[in-house]
């Protein structure tokens, strides 16, 4: 990290500015941090005329979208952009934001969030020196694949944005990180934050010991394989896997229901066991594999996924823990969180937002963040600690 101590030695790209979409209180903080460092460091170059506004309050830029009475929308930049840096962080899954339509309030969808954002690169206008999009979860990256007639809705829209001018997007836990492939001459990084994820663990579960006779690290699904791959390589520990038994003859709210989940792996016995997935969705799966897990004898079921969505809300999840069926959750506020979920006793949040504003800090710098994607020694660093 001594390049990001010293990055006033490197001349930004341009004026920073951040916009928020879908995501004011990450946005928030994000810019907090930014305006904290950038005043607590020192440089022989901040009164020259490439560091102009460079130590400010406030980073973020006035944006909106707003709606006529038909629900058409149109995007308002309300300050200058021309020759800044800028950073859009867009929050596709916050269904929390509403609009009007012909009277009706309507919840935002993703692709009314995905709209917006377009409305706002378009407001920039090409005034801007460079553009970069953070979008924490991708959208559509659900789609991310044809079988069948289908559409490809993530690779589409991805190949919008480079059409729009947009030069890097930053994405985390990608649902197939082979997306990059839609755009292969834009930047496009796929981050995942297991350091955040094992930090919050060690902070918030007792007697939590990383080695292979206490911890076991577990993938869900087949799909999810190479993200608990990379988990056990990092922590040095075994892996074990289910696989999904569908019925492929019937579909259900647009896939093959789930038979069975089938396990494949060591013993559980008496081993914590540490369940790593992108999203959780309604949590079906995940709480039929943690109940497999417990009927092996399995000492603790911690789930460390990226995105909660609970489109089902909690009851499943209360019960389950209620049953001991699972003891801790942990999802990022990298999307939008019911308030009502960080009451949970059996929730922790992983807040990015500090990983974030460094991610911003070293881009507006034009330095490399290979460092700050590899979190192998910063692992190491704190698992002896």
């Amino acid at each position: 990290m001594s390049t990001f101590d010293n990055l006033n030695d490197f001349l930004p790209v341009g004026e920073l500015g951040i916009i928020t979409e879908g995501c004011k209180e990450l946005g928030e903080k994000v810019n907090y941090y930014i305006s904290a460092w950038r005043k607590e460091r020192e440089s022989e170059h901040l009164n020259s005329l490439h560091f102009k506004n460079y130590q400010k309050d406030n980073y973020i830029i006035k944006a909106h979208c707003s709606r006529f009475g038909s629900g058409e929308g149109k995007g308002t930049i309300d300050e200058t952009v021309r020759g800044k840096d800028l950073y859009i962080i867009t929050d596709v899954l916050n269904h929390s934001m509403t609009y009007k339509m012909f009277g009706v309030e309507n919840r935002m969808s993703p692709d009314d969030h995905f709209a917006d954002l377009k409305r706002i690169i378009a407001a920039v206008g090409g005034k801007a020196k460079r553009i970069n999009v953070i979008m924490p979860f991708l959208y559509e990256s659900r789609q991310h694949k044809r079988n069948n007639r289908e559409s490809l809705d993530s690779a589409m829209a991805l190949q919008e944005l480079a059409q729009m001018g947009v030069d890097n997007i930053l994405t985390f836990d990608a649902h197939d990180p082979r997306m990059q492939a839609a755009i292969p001459i834009k930047g496009f990084d796929n981050i995942l934050p297991i350091y955040q994820f094992i930090k919050a663990m060690v902070r918030n579960i007792d007697d939590l010991k990383f080695d292979k006779d206490h911890v076991m690290v577990i993938s869900p699904d087949e799909g999810a394989m190479w993200r608990a791959i990379y988990y056990a390589n990092m922590l040095q520990l075994d892996v074990g896997m289910f696989y999904k038994r569908r019925d492929y003859t019937t579909v259900v709210n647009g896939r093959n229901p789930i038979v069975a989940h089938e396990f494949l792996g060591d013993s559980v016995d008496g081993k914590d066991v540490i369940i790593v997935d992108d999203m959780i969705s309604s949590g079906e799966s995940l709480l039929d594999v943690a109940k497999q897990l417990k009927e092996r004898n399995a000492r603790r079921v911690i789930a460390s996924v990226t995105f909660g969505l609970f489109t089902n809300g909690f009851d499943e999840f209360d019960k389950a823990y209620e049953d001991g069926i699972i003891d801790r959750v942990l999802t990022s506020n990298l999307i939008y969180q019911i308030p009502e979920l960080l009451e949970k006793p059996y929730y922790i949040n992983v807040d990015m937002s500090k990983y974030i504003a460094i991610l911003i800090e070293s881009l507006n710098h034009d330095q490399s963040i290979s460092l700050l994607l590899d979190p192998n020694e910063k692992i190491k660093t704190l698992l002896n600690r």
